[in-house]
């Protein structure tokens, strides 16, 4: 296998603790990708099927497995974590348009950029409708929200360096870290949907948590 080097789990099962990975910002984001999910599959949601690339702590699958019963499916490298199917996202052992969402959130990054495109390519192949992805924006800003004035904007903050990224074990790279900025990563995303027939339908950090930059793609 030629990605088996990115086959090793960087974290154990217990990284995933509630009570310590889940805080409030997260639990926001949390929120968004089931929206974003439901938004995509809606009306229809119980007829479609869900590919979640990476287990984590486990909510979305609690979520559209066991809650709302729709038909969902993970895969994760990590077998601790008890996905459908063990496996990296590089070589996804699914036929093209198996899945009509595929989802990847907070994932890629754990990948050396020179494997994105990789990844991107995999799951724009194996998704049929959508597919919505979430990554770390490292970039600073300020959460401004002043009622009837300016109600939930994100400010960049004035004078910021942008920071070279070091590697700690778990992200190889960042949103807005040098070589990483934003223009590029979007350009990439379209570039590489739209090879696929996909279009960047839209892109946007979250006010609760804006390290969590989100991206969603449809078929056209």
């Amino acid at each position: 296998m030629k990605n088996k080097e990115f086959l090793q789990k960087q974290v154990e099962a217990k990284h995933y603790d509630f009570k310590k990975y889940v805080y409030k910002g997260r639990w926001n984001s949390f929120y968004h990708q089931i929206d974003e999910i439901l938004s995509i599959t809606s009306p229809s949601a119980y007829a479609m099927s869900i590919l979640e690339i990476g287990v984590g702590s486990g909510i979305l699958r609690a979520i559209f497995k066991f809650f709302l019963r729709i038909n969902y499916e993970s895969i994760d490298i990590d077998e601790e974590l008890q996905p459908d199917h063990v496996g990296s996202v590089l070589e996804m052992p699914f036929a093209d348009k198996q899945y009509d969402v595929v989802v990847c959130f907070q994932v890629l990054e754990h990948l050396p950029y020179e494997k994105f495109v990789e990844a991107l390519s995999e799951l724009f192949r194996v998704a049929k409708k959508s597919v919505i992805i979430s990554l770390p924006n490292a970039e600073k800003v300020y959460q401004l929200n002043i009622p009837k004035i300016c109600r939930r904007k994100l400010i960049k903050r004035p004078f910021a360096k942008i920071k070279e990224h070091k590697f700690g074990g778990e992200h190889y790279w960042e949103i807005n870290k040098k070589g990483y900025e934003i223009k590029k990563i979007m350009e990439t995303i379209a570039e590489t949907g739209k090879y696929f027939n996909y279009k960047l339908e839209k892109n946007y950090r979250i006010w609760e948590e804006p390290y969590h930059h989100f991206f969603v793609l449809k078929r056209q």
